[in-house]
């Protein structure tokens, strides 16, 4: 018998769609910062939803790069947002608990 060899597919591919959020904000010098990123999956079912999303922001790794951002007003950012929405590769990456955001859906 042949052994069994997994399909690249995975039940994440087939989650459905999600809505990624972005939420910016001035800082003490006025320069516009991210304030928190999250994710959420749209729900299939008819009717109105409402999802809590809780968000997170990239943290800098070391004391010299947190002054140094602090310094210039540029913080982490995540260039692309399937960062947000995969997941995949974000357990190496520091983040911080930034609050939640509340969602409403109208699905027909």
């Amino acid at each position: 018998a042949a052994p069994y060899v997994s399909s690249p597919l995975t039940l994440a591919s087939f989650a459905g769609p999600q809505i990624v959020v972005s939420v910016y904000g001035p800082d003490f010098f006025g320069h516009d910062v991210v304030r928190g990123y999250g994710a959420v999956h749209v729900p299939f079912t008819p009717g109105r939803h409402t999802r809590t999303i809780p968000m997170f922001v990239p943290e800098s790794t070391s004391r010299l790069q947190q002054f140094t951002s602090w310094f210039t007003g540029r913080r982490p950012e995540f260039t692309d947002p399937r960062v947000v929405a995969q997941g995949e590769g974000r357990e190496v990456t520091r983040v911080r608990s930034q609050g939640f955001v509340t969602i409403s859906f109208n699905v027909v």
